[in-house]
C-alpha cells in the first residue's frame, strides 16, 4: 500500500463524518442558504428588477422570482458578457460553462468563485464516501481516467469559457495530477474518434484502478480496448476496482459494461450538471444519490404534471413526498434563480434525502395524451431483456402517427446485443410492462385507439454512426431516450436492419 492510500482511509473517515452531519440537519441547512443567498441577493440587478429587498422568506421569493428557463435568464448573461458587475451574483463570474441547449442554442452558465467549491468537493466527497464505506482507497494508488472536454478555454468578455467538464480539469487536486490520464494534450482533441484512438493507446499498458465517465462513452472505449487486444477488461487492468458514471441512467448499459469487464466492480454514481453538482452516490447499500443539501444550493422541488400550469406549486425540501415525480428548480450562488434545470426526480429516501433522476422534461411522448416518461420506457425495456436473456445497447423511442385507416403506435428503435427469438413475443412483453407502469397508455392501448408498439431494430454501432452523422459523438452528448416527434425516428432510418 503505498503513501496516498494510507492517507486516503482517515482523511475520508473525516469528511464522510461531516457528511452524515450535514445529511440531519439538510432542512436547516437549506433554510440558511436561501438566507444567505438572498441577502447577497439584494444588490444585484436582478435582486432590484424582482425586489428582493422586500422578500424574507420562501413563499414571497416565489411571489417575485418565476421558475425560469435560460431564455428568461439571458438578458442577465448579456449584462454580464458586456462587463457589467453585481448582475446576478456579487462581482462577475470566475468561468462561463459553456453547454448546448435544445431551444436556447449556446447557453453561457456563470460559475462563481463562490460556487466553484461545489462543483469540484462534490466529486471528492462521492469517492471519500466510497472509501470510507467499503475501505478500498488502493485505487489511488493507481492511473484514473477523468475523461474530460477540452480543457483549452476562450474568453468572453474577459471571462475563461469552456465545457464544464474541462473547467473541471484545471481544478484536479495536485495529489491526483500524477495519477490522471489521458493526458492534456489528448483531452485538447475536438475530434472524438481520434480521441478515443488516442486514450486507448495511452492506457492500454497502465494500470488502471478507476474509469469514470458517462455509460455509453465507457463502452465505446471497453469494446475499442477488446478490438485492439482480443481480452476482457478485467485481464487488460486486473487492478481496475472503480467505475464512476453519471449523465444517463445507467441501468440500460449495467449488464452490457459489467459483461465487457469480465468480473464485478463498484460503481459510483453522480449528478453533476452545469448549473451544479446535485447529487452523488454515498452508499453502495442503498438506492439513491444523496442531494446534495449542505452545498450552496437551494432546491426546489415542482410536481411535473403542474409544470404546464401558470402558477405550479413550488415546494421546499421539507414539503416532498416519497416516489412523487419532480422538476427539479435550483438557486445558487453561480447566479442562477428559480432555474428549471430540465431534470425530473423522485425520492426514494427521506432520510436522509436521496433521489433518482427519472428523465427529462422535454424528454417524453404525449403525442396521444399518454405522457410517457423515460423511467417508464427503461423500466419496462429492462425487465423484458432481462426475462428473456437479451442485451441491450442502446435505445429511443418515438411517437407513429398513422393517417387515414389503421392505428397509430409508439415506435422503439433498439440497438440489441442479441436480438431476440421471437421479436413480436418480446415487443408484447415490453408493452405489456410499459401498460403497467402508465395508466394513460394502458388506457390508449385497451381502447382500441393506439395499437401496441413496434420494434425497428438499428444495425451494430447504428446509433454510434447516426451520432457521428450529425456532429454529437463523444463527450457527454446522449441519445435522448423519448422524443415527442419524428425528427430523431427520421434520422435512424439510414441505420435500421
Amino acid at each position: 500500500m503505498h503513501i496516498k492510500s494510507l492517507l486516503a482511509k482517515p482523511f475520508a473517515s473525516y469528511v464522510t463524518k461531516g457528511l452524515k452531519k450535514s445529511a440531519n440537519t439538510a432542512i436547516e441547512d437549506q433554510e440558511r442558504i436561501f438566507k444567505q443567498h438572498i441577502k447577497v441577493l439584494r444588490n444585484t440587478d436582478f435582486g432590484k428588477d424582482h425586489r428582493l429587498n422586500e422578500v424574507n422568506d420562501f413563499a414571497s421569493f416565489a411571489q417575485a422570482v418565476p421558475v425560469r428557463d435560460y431564455e428568461m435568464l439571458k438578458p442577465y448573461i448579456e449584462k454580464i458578457k458586456e462587463g457589467k458587475h453585481n448582475v446576478l451574483w456579487k462581482g462577475q463570474p470566475i468561468y462561463f460553462a459553456k453547454t448546448s441547449g435544445t431551444t436556447s442554442g449556446v447557453k453561457y452558465i456563470p460559475i462563481t468563485k463562490d460556487s466553484i467549491g461545489n462543483l469540484i468537493n462534490s466529486a471528492r466527497n462521492a469517492l471519500l464516501s466510497y472509501i470510507a464505506e467499503t475501505g478500498n482507497a488502493q485505487f489511488t494508488d493507481g492511473k484514473m481516467i477523468f475523461l474530460s472536454g477540452s480543457p483549452e478555454l476562450i474568453r468572453i468578455a474577459g471571462i475563461p469559457t469552456g465545457r464544464l467538464s474541462g473547467i473541471v480539469n484545471h481544478h484536479i487536486p495536485a495529489y491526483l495530477r500524477r495519477n490522471q490520464l489521458p493526458t492534456y494534450e489528448t483531452n485538447c482533441i475536438e475530434e472524438w474518434e481520434e480521441k478515443l484512438d488516442r486514450i486507448v493507446a495511452e492506457t492500454l499498458n497502465q494500470n488502471m484502478t478507476l474509469i469514470s465517465g458517462i455509460p455509453p462513452w465507457m463502452q465505446m472505449y471497453f469494446d475499442r480496448l477488446k478490438e485492439k487486444t482480443g481480452k476482457s477488461i478485467k485481464d487488460i487492468f486486473p487492478n481496475f476496482s472503480v467505475m464512476v458514471h453519471g449523465g444517463v441512467n445507467f441501468e440500460p448499459y449495467k449488464q452490457k459494461l459489467f459483461d465487457s469487464i469480465g468480473k464485478p466492480v463498484h460503481s459510483i454514481e453522480t449528478f453533476p450538471a452545469s448549473e451544479g453538482f446535485f447529487a452523488y452516490q454515498d452508499t453502495q447499500t442503498e438506492e439513491g444519490l444523496l442531494l446534495n443539501t449542505n452545498s450552496s444550493i437551494f432546491f426546489e422541488f415542482v410536481p411535473v404534471n403542474e409544470m404546464q400550469q401558470p402558477n405550479p406549486r413550488r415546494l421546499t425540501l421539507k414539503d416532498v413526498q416519497l416516489n412523487e415525480n419532480y422538476a427539479l428548480i435550483v438557486n445558487n450562488n453561480s447566479g442562477l434563480w428559480g432555474y428549471n434545470i430540465g431534470d425530473t426526480v423522485k425520492f426514494v429516501s427521506l432520510n436522509p434525502y436521496r433521489i433518482v433522476v427519472t428523465g427529462r422534461i422535454k424528454h417524453f411522448i404525449s403525442a396521444f395524451g399518454e405522457h410517457v416518461i423515460g423511467e417508464e420506457v427503461e423500466h419496462a425495456l429492462i425487465k423484458a431483456a432481462q426475462e428473456e436473456g437479451v442485451g441491450i445497447t442502446e435505445f429511443t423511442v418515438a411517437p407513429q402517427i398513422v393517417q387515414g385507416e389503421g392505428k397509430s403506435y409508439h415506435e422503439w428503435f433498439v440497438e440489441f446485443e442479441n436480438v431476440p427469438d421471437n421479436l413480436e413475443n418480446f415487443s408484447l412483453r415490453v408493452d405489456r410492462y410499459l401498460r403497467d407502469k402508465n395508466i394513460y397508455y394502458e388506457d390508449l392501448i385497451s381502447g382500441n385507439i393506439l395499437r401496441p408498439l413496434k420494434i425497428s431494430i438499428v444495425r451494430k454501432n447504428g446509433f454510434i454512426d447516426y451520432m457521428k452523422s450529425i456532429g454529437k459523438l463523444g463527450g457527454q452528448n446522449k441519445v435522448p431516450r423519448l422524443s415527442n416527434d419524428r425528427k430523431l425516428a427520421d434520422g435512424l432510418q439510414p441505420f435500421l436492419i
